[in-house]
C-alpha cells in the first residue's frame, strides 16, 4: 500500500495511447517530459502542491519507444521539489539517451552540480507559475545562472503570459541560454498578431539567447482534443519565426491535467500542423535537441 494517495482529482496518463500516424525522425527526442516516483521509492516533497500518481522511468521508456522516439529530456517535476534522485535514477538508467534538468537550491555544491552534470542534467528549472510556488524564484535564479554558466547549462522558465510584463526585464538580463515552457502559456483565444503574444515573439526575436518549447497542446487549448486546433496557429508562428531554437516534448504523464486525459499518439500527430516540412520537422525533433543536451554528438 503506498504512503501516497493522489488527488481525487487527478487524471492519470492514458494508458494505452494510439500509434500516432506521423513518423519521427530518426533520432528524434521528446524534449520534454517527467517522471513521478515510485513515491515509496523517491517521496515526493512534503511542500508540494499536488500528489501526482506514480510514473515511473521504465512506462516513460516504453512510451518512447512506442510512439517512434530515441531519446528523452527528463524534467524535474514540482511535486518533487529540489529532491532530484527520481530524475537523476532515469538518466542513470537510460544507456545515455535521456538528458535532465533539474531543480536546484542557493546552497547546491559545486561538487553536487559536478555530480549532476557526470549524471546528464543540462540545465535547471524555475517555475514563475504563481498558483505553484509559494515564493518567485528571482534571487536564486539570477545567482544559480551565474553558477551554471560554466557548466554550459541553461535554464529553464515556466510563467503564464499575463505575467510576462511583469519579468521581462529580469529575464532578459538571465547570462544562459534560456528555454521557455509551453511558449509562455499564451491566451489561445487571442490574437497570434496585434496582441497579448506580440510581447513573447519580441522577447523570442530580440534575444537570440531564448528558446521555446512549442509544447502542451492540450493545455493551452479551448476547444479540446483531438485536434486543439486553436493552438496551432501560436505553436506554428513561434516554429517559423524561430525554426533554430524549438523543441518539442509530451509532458507526459501530463501533470494536473483536469478537463481531459491526452493521447499522447494524437500529440505526437500535433507536430505536422505546426512543423509542415521536413525541414522543421529535423529542427524541431533532432537537431535542435541534439545541439542543446548532446552537443558532444553533433556530428558524429
Amino acid at each position: 500500500m503506498s504512503k501516497f494517495q493522489m488527488d481525487a482529482d487527478w487524471l492519470t496518463f492514458h494508458p494505452s495511447p494510439s500509434n500516432p500516424n506521423f513518423v519521427p525522425p530518426a533520432g528524434a527526442v521528446d524534449a520534454h517530459c517527467h517522471v513521478f516516483g515510485p513515491g515509496d521509492l523517491f517521496p515526493f516533497a512534503p511542500e508540494r502542491k499536488y500528489t501526482p500518481c506514480d510514473a515511473s522511468k521504465d512506462q516513460l521508456w516504453a512510451l518512447r519507444d512506442q510512439l517512434g522516439f530515441s531519446r528523452n529530456v527528463v524534467v524535474q517535476a514540482t511535486c518533487h521539489g529540489a529532491d532530484n534522485r527520481a530524475m537523476i535514477d532515469a538518466l542513470q538508467s537510460s544507456n545515455g539517451l535521456a538528458r535532465g534538468v533539474a531543480t536546484i537550491k542557493g546552497s547546491i555544491t559545486d561538487e553536487e552540480l559536478a555530480a549532476m552534470h557526470q549524471a546528464g542534467v543540462r540545465g535547471v528549472r524555475f517555475n514563475f507559475v504563481k498558483r505553484l510556488v509559494d515564493a518567485l524564484p528571482f534571487d536564486s535564479l539570477a545567482s544559480i545562472a551565474e553558477r551554471i554558466a560554466p557548466l554550459g547549462w541553461h535554464i529553464v522558465i515556466y510563467f503564464e503570459a499575463q505575467d510576462l510584463p511583469e519579468y521581462y526585464n529580469f529575464f532578459t538580463s538571465l547570462p544562459t541560454t534560456v528555454v521557455v515552457d509551453h511558449m509562455g502559456r499564451p491566451d489561445v483565444s487571442g490574437p497570434v498578431t496585434g496582441g497579448e503574444f506580440d510581447l513573447f515573439m519580441k522577447l523570442m526575436g530580440d534575444n537570440q539567447n531564448f528558446w521555446s518549447k512549442v509544447t502542451c497542446p492540450e493545455r493551452l487549448s479551448l476547444e479540446g482534443p483531438p485536434h486543439y486546433s486553436d493552438v496551432i496557429p501560436f505553436a506554428r508562428h513561434v516554429v517559423k519565426s524561430c525554426p533554430d531554437r524549438v523543441l518539442w516534448g509530451t509532458d507526459w504523464p501530463h501533470p494536473n491535467m483536469k478537463t481531459h486525459t491526452p493521447d499522447d499518439g494524437k500529440l505526437v500527430d500535433f507536430i505536422p500542423l505546426i512543423a509542415p516540412t521536413a525541414e522543421l520537422q529535423q529542427k524541431l525533433l533532432v537537431d535542435n535537441p541534439m545541439r542543446l543536451y548532446w552537443p558532444e554528438q553533433m556530428g558524429n
